[in-house]
């Protein structure tokens, strides 16, 4: 037997006509002609080389085969309209599970907003989100453990689609009473007076700050690093130093109270973007999704 040869319109024929053991009642049900019905159960057991049914102008019945084959087919038969009707909700974004890796400054302040307005549209679809550095947003993409990453541009990696999304610049926060608070921008050099804090040397945003001083040939040493941004703001507010942070970090709630100011330098900003295994599509909920975190990373103000 050739599995190809077998129907799945064969197999609903056959489990319909040994429901009801009637010909003429299956093909009312299936809206079929008798004789169509009749080559579909005949075309079934030529493929499976048995017979099916004792038939005569009386009655229907299970042969021993047919027997056996009846609960399998009807099995078979449910799990496939099961599948039909999974895909088409994953298709219609009815429900189904989302996963995505982001920087920890966009999952406190883009993401929340996004999740929140997909949410009323696609209330049975979950959202997964990690939050990580930028290096471990692009592994995530590339291992396909998420759908898609948001962070920083990964440099030509040929795994990875970027494509744009919104520029980051750096700015320095600092405590209200700060003598900062007479400058409207900061010059680097201007910092280098204060006990620094800074992101851990693993993060993106420390690999900029550093790559900036470099360029006015400083070298600089933090007072403190943190790994998450409230950690940093918390160390602001404890009078430790000032913080270079992204500016789309500054809605998060732990900066409420600080005073901030943009740092005047052309290779302060980032550009953050949306992280893609190349030749790889997202499924529908995933697309829906990141649609809506284009128009809110387009229309809400967050830097």
């Amino acid at each position: 037997m050739n599995p190809v040869d077998l129907n799945f319109r064969h197999l609903h024929a056959f489990v319909t006509v040994a429901r009801l053991n009637s010909f003429t009642r299956a093909a009312k049900v299936l809206h079929l002609s008798q004789p169509a019905l009749t080559k579909q159960v005949r075309h079934l057991e030529e493929v499976l080389g048995v017979r099916l049914f004792d038939r005569d102008t009386r009655s229907v019945e299970l042969t021993r085969a047919g027997t056996e084959l009846n609960p399998v087919a009807a099995q078979l038969l449910s799990e496939a309209e099961a599948l039909v009707f999974n895909t088409r909700e994953l298709a219609a974004k009815a429900r189904g599970i989302i996963r995505v890796a982001a920087l920890p400054s966009l999952c406190s302040t883009l993401l929340p907003i996004a999740l929140s307005r997909y949410r009323e549209r696609h209330p049975g679809v979950s959202v997964v989100l990690r939050d990580v550095v930028a290096q471990q947003v692009v592994s995530l993409v590339k291992a396909e453990e998420v759908d898609f990453g948001i962070g920083s541009e990964p440099g030509g990696d040929p795994e990875i689609r970027f494509t744009s999304l919104l520029s980051d610049r750096m700015v320095v926060a600092f405590p209200p009473a700060h003598s900062l608070r007479q400058s409207k921008s900061v010059r680097l050099n201007q910092l280098l007076e204060f006990p620094l804090i800074l992101m851990a040397t693993d993060s993106s945003v420390r690999k900029l700050v550093d790559g900036a001083f470099a360029s006015i040939g400083r070298l600089v040493r933090p007072a403190f690093e943190a790994t998450y941004m409230s950690t940093a703001a918390g160390m602001v507010k404890a009078g430790l130093g000032v913080a270079i942070v992204p500016s789309s970090a500054i809605p998060i709630g732990e900066f409420t109270g600080l005073l901030t100011r943009p740092i005047s330098h052309p290779s302060i900003t980032r550009e953050l973007g949306v992280l893609e295994k190349s030749a790889r599509s997202l499924s529908p909920a995933a697309e829906g999704f990141l649609r809506i975190v284009k128009v809110v990373a387009s229309t809400t103000s967050i830097q």
